[in-house]
């Protein structure tokens, strides 16, 4: 698949939810920004608009899922409900949807943080052979986020 040369960040976001879903698949899939000085997080891509609409400002509360993906730029797994309980407090929400196992993954470009890609599926779903998979759409997430700052 191919990420758009024009267009706007929504469509851009798109098609990365698009390569996502045929290389790795998520039930939920979302895509974050997060301002590392005032530790506030935006949702930017959601295709949950139900359960998780695009979002103004949200404070994130530390604990080891911001130690990981936010201080370390490490990928955060968790393939169970109860290990996501641990860091999310919509897990029951999460649970509700089908969902047990999740991954985010941190987008840098130039080394600058530029926000998660957030996949959400099944308990135990993201193996080790899904997981090597992540770095394909490494480049397709770095340019849909940085798409955001561009004029449109």
């Amino acid at each position: 698949m191919e990420i758009a040369e024009s267009g706007s960040p929504e469509d851009i976001f798109r098609q990365l939810d698009q390569l996502v879903q045929e290389s790795i698949g998520a039930i939920i899939f979302t895509c974050s920004t997060f301002d590392a000085r005032t530790r506030m997080a935006r949702r930017v891509y959601t295709n949950q608009t139900d359960a998780y609409p695009i979002s103004g400002l949200k404070e994130v509360t530390p604990n080891l899922w911001t130690e990981v993906v936010l201080d370390r730029g490490e990928t955060f797994v968790a393939n169970s409900i109860s290990d996501i309980a641990q860091v999310f407090p919509d897990h029951e929400l999460i649970a509700r949807l089908g969902c047990g196992s999740v991954v985010n993954l941190p987008v840098k470009l130039a080394s600058r943080f530029l926000g998660t890609v957030n996949m959400l599926h099944e308990p135990d779903y993201f193996t080790e052979e899904r997981m090597g998979r992540l770095p394909m759409i490494k480049p397709a997430a770095a340019l849909a986020f940085a798409a955001l700052t561009l004029e449109f």
